[in-house]
């Protein structure tokens, strides 16, 4: 029985340190790039040497991964606050749904490029650290479906059209307002083609 606390007590010690680890690489991923991450840096924060890393990481990769996680988590747990938020019209829930990934995404330019660019060579995300992004994914899915926009391609469009706002904005004016302003336009753009009725398809009149 005495050893449960003991066990108790190093279970948490290892959580934290992992923490902690987990805390100086997305410290170092922001201020080197996610590229320049280096085990001794992350390492000369939390005051260890970088192979005592391996107690808690087994690879720089892992790191990564468990960064990747963290991140799909954090907007997983912002997208299910803010569909309580949501109406019923398609237009209005497209418009909310941009400017929470376009605000989020751009307010850590790190976190996203590990999020949504393939920039770490030889990189790929565990399936249980990738799961976050297709439930967020799935999600949006459904929202559009439960509003009228089915055709799951026309989703891909709006996510794409963001996505790409975002990059534009982090590559020319990081930290400025000007593609984070035409973000509605866009929307109402794309609302105007998918996310209204479609007329039915006129029938042909049969020859006499």
């Amino acid at each position: 029985m005495l050893d449960v606390p003991n066990t108790d007590r190093r279970t948490r010690q290892r959580e934290q340190t992992r923490r902690e680890i987990l805390d100086a690489a997305w410290e170092v991923a922001r201020s080197a790039g996610l590229t320049g991450l280096t085990l001794r840096d992350v390492a000369d924060r939390v005051g260890m040497r970088a192979p005592s890393l391996y107690s808690h990481f087994d690879s720089k990769h892992a790191i990564y991964d468990a960064m990747f996680g963290e991140a799909w988590t954090q907007f997983e747990e912002l997208t299910s606050l803010e569909k309580a938020h949501l109406t019923d019209d398609p237009r209005d829930a497209a418009h909310r749904i941009a400017r929470t990934f376009f605000d989020f995404a751009v307010a850590d330019p790190a976190r996203y490029q590990l999020m949504n660019q393939r920039t770490i060579p030889g990189f790929e995300p565990s399936a249980e650290n990738y799961a976050p992004a297709v439930r967020v994914l799935e999600g949006v899915f459904a929202i559009a479906a439960e509003r009228g926009v089915a055709d799951r391609d026309d989703v891909t469009i709006l996510l794409a059209t963001i996505g790409g706002l975002i990059d534009q904005q982090l590559a020319n004016e990081p930290g400025g307002e000007r593609f984070s302003h035409l973000l509605p336009r866009a929307v109402d753009m794309w609302a105007d083609a998918a996310a209204r009725p479609k007329p039915d398809t006129p029938r042909r009149r049969r020859t006499p």
